[in-house]
């Protein structure tokens, strides 16, 4: 068994993924904003990088067009990986924000601009079709999605999109996008410290749908796209030490609990914690860790 394997695995629509994938945006960078101040990441350390969540059993991995810094392309990269592996990988993308080529960013793409985003995705990828396209919403109080939503359900009937999901939603747009094709994926920002998708309901929903639900941010929480900064919280310190693991494979054991439609995709540029990562789908928290967990923090560390 690779080591994502442990974890399980759910499907996206017809596409069965291991439940621990991985997340390209810190692949150019750390965070959407690029690395302009710094050396851009190597392109062959890069495809070595994801060659080896590949043989570990990594088959999820989400992308954007818009991942990209100066002189990289998260897209371009896992293209060049692709092209030299010869295993299945379902590959996720997100449409909705757009950036111009100096990374400047765009308000929201209108409907019919996002034909052009997908296209732009599949250039950038080298494929015909794409495994999922996630719309997502720059502004979660949206009041309807209806509009982009039907314009990606056709660009699926026309063959260019396998599968559909959502980004950065609450439940009544999942709902208002189940009355227009099926929704295979949500993708909003959820871990330990940051719930407001159990407060809303929405990750209870996706589970009653089968839908899978897959946080961004769960390992490194209020921090968001920066890098996870030093641990400070006691409970996932305590818990970390009685199973010999990190703070990080904690945090993305307590996510995965949450229900076997959950998935993970945290990303990273290191090997040491790209293999840290994957192989806390093999961590089995008990029920009173997960209690201790939910406590009220008692300090920092």
């Amino acid at each position: 068994m690779n080591a994502a394997e442990a974890a399980g695995t759910w499907k996206l629509g017809d596409l069965e993924v291991n439940r621990i994938g991985y997340g390209a945006m810190r692949l150019t960078g750390n965070g959407m904003m690029g690395n302009s101040d710094g050396t851009p990441i190597d392109r062959d350390l890069a495809v070595s990088l994801l060659h080896s969540a590949f043989e570990q059993g990594v088959n999820h991995i989400d992308t954007a067009a818009f991942y990209f810094s100066p002189l990289r392309s998260a897209n371009e990269l896992i293209n060049r990986a692709l092209s030299s592996w010869h295993g299945d990988v379902v590959v996720v993308t997100k449409v909705g924000p757009a950036r111009d080529p100096s990374g400047e960013w765009l308000t929201m793409a209108r409907p019919d601009q996002l034909r052009g985003q997908v296209e732009e995705n599949l250039r950038q990828l080298g494929r015909d079709h794409l495994d999922v396209v996630n719309l997502r919403c720059n502004d979660p109080g949206t009041a309807s999605i209806t509009e982009h939503f039907g314009a990606l359900t056709e660009l699926r009937q026309a063959g260019l999109i396998r599968h559909l999901g959502l980004s950065n939603v609450r439940p009544t747009h999942v709902a208002e996008a189940l009355t227009i094709a099926p929704v295979v994926c949500v993708q909003n920002s959820y871990g330990l410290d940051w719930r407001r998708a159990d407060e809303s309901g929405l990750v209870d929903l996706c589970q009653e749908q089968g839908i899978a639900f897959v946080p961004y941010f769960a390992v490194s929480g209020l921090l968001r796209e920066a890098a996870a900064g030093q641990e400070h919280d006691a409970r996932v310190h305590s818990v970390a030490r009685a199973h010999s693991a990190t703070p990080a494979q904690v945090r993305i054991a307590w996510t995965l609990h949450r229900g076997p439609h959950v998935l993970a995709i945290p990303g990273t540029t290191n090997p040491a914690h790209l293999a840290e990562n994957i192989a806390a789908g093999s961590l089995r928290l008990t029920e009173q860790e997960f209690a201790v967990l939910d406590k009220p923090d008692e300090g920092a560390v």
